[in-house]
């Protein structure tokens, strides 16, 4: 719908643009529910594989293992692996319950597009869908607690993403807290701070919690954070021996990316030679347009650890390809040790940035200087070569 309405840029002449709203959140879902199908059909298929249906809890733990219900089944283990992810953190606002509100986990239930919608929390959800949401059409407003939109980052890259999601017409009120919500479905009305924001629906985005409260954990005693994250070593494994904990409930960088290796890790410690820990570089992505990837240090983090750091910046408007494809909104800041010429973090701020990071993640991993895509020889024209000219770009 974004690039239809640009189509006077590239030479087409679209007199109209409509968003079959049903048809997109349906298709959204149709992809959800089939990844689902083929994954339970998978496991269904796997020889020496049981796929039980239920709500699993601990009833404590002997000298031949664990013992487990499940419904009405009983099930014994020696190993168990906890990965019952999380899910929205609803804060206790006055009036929240009675909004109907919306959040990661019902979303695409959502038969009809917002027309006023206002999104609680700043961060990578709230970001993302504040765009998905305008583009399609509705008003939207975003109320963050902080300082700045996704917090995570470096203030320049967090204030970039912003004025870019600003020029789409999404309005941002910062350090702002919700005090209530007034009204019902259809008809709310958010108080925050001075402002009074009419909205036809409220989309919640503000973190998440683990799924531990109902495990019986405490039957073996397993140990918890005070906010229900499961505790873990480096080799995923529990307080208690034979019991390991992947995905976001054992905190830290949670995505799909990292609850994937996590089981490479466990599959090491059980059935490996035990090599493989925590000890990884993690890239992850806001899947804004453009999109932001991510890895390793920011510029703000390497300077507070004492790190001594050049930065090399490229602006995407003097690439070529960008510039052919009419995406040249963006920049990449890559942050490298003064003293060993390795890349400490990056961020791409980019169209295709979640895959040019890439590059940077290699790099990481090789634990080579930055010279080694400085000097080597890139395609032109292509968004890759931005790459190249974010290191080319440091400073001696």
């Amino acid at each position: 719908a974004h690039l239809a309405r640009r189509g006077a840029e590239y030479g087409l002449r679209i007199p109209a643009v409509e968003v079959d709203y049903p048809a997109v959140i349906g298709r959204a879902r149709d992809i959800a529910v089939k990844s689902r199908d083929e994954l339970a059909s998978s496991l269904e298929s796997t020889p020496n594989l049981s796929l039980i249906r239920g709500h699993a809890r601990f009833e404590g733990g002997d000298a031949d293992g664990f013992r487990l219900r499940v419904g009405t089944r009983s099930v014994s283990a020696r190993h168990v692996v906890l990965d019952t992810g999380t899910r929205s953190v609803i804060p206790p606002i006055e009036g929240l319950e009675g909004a109907g509100y919306v959040h990661a986990g019902n979303w695409l239930d959502l038969e009809e597009l917002p027309a006023r919608l206002v999104i609680i929390g700043g961060g990578a959800i709230g970001l993302e869908m504040a765009q998905f949401y305008r583009r399609l059409g509705s008003e939207v407003a975003v109320i963050e607690g902080g300082k700045q939109v996704a917090g995570h980052e470096d203030g320049d890259v967090a204030s970039a993403l912003r004025q870019l999601l600003e020029a789409e017409g999404i309005r941002f009120l910062l350090e702002t807290r919700v005090e209530k919500v007034e009204g019902q479905a259809g008809k709310l009305r958010v108080v925050a701070g001075g402002a009074r924001l009419d909205a036809t629906h409220v989309f919640v985005a503000t973190g998440r919690r683990p799924n531990t409260d109902d495990l019986g954990l405490e039957t073996v005693g397993v140990k918890t954070s005070k906010h229900g994250m499961v505790e873990v070593d480096a080799r995923l494994a529990t307080s208690v021996a034979g019991i390991w904990a992947v995905g976001d409930i054992r905190g830290g960088p949670m995505f799909t990316h990292t609850a994937w290796d996590d089981y490479r890790i466990v599959e090491s410690q059980i059935a490996g030679d035990g090599s493989r820990t925590t000890d990884r570089v993690v890239p992850y992505a806001v899947f804004t347009d453009p999109e932001l990837g991510r890895v390793g240090m920011t510029e703000e983090e390497a300077r507070k650890a004492g790190r001594s750091v050049r930065i090399g910046r490229f602006e995407m408007k003097a690439n070529g390809k960008a510039r052919e494809v009419g995406a040249t909104a963006g920049f990449i800041k890559v942050v490298v040790d003064a003293e060993d010429d390795r890349l400490l973090g990056a961020a791409v701020l980019a169209s295709e940035g979640a895959e040019l990071v890439h590059a940077y993640v290699t790099l990481m991993n090789a634990g080579a200087p930055f010279t080694a895509i400085r000097d080597a020889v890139f395609i032109h024209p292509t968004l890759a070569e931005a790459v190249q000219s974010a290191v080319s770009d440091l400073p001696a």
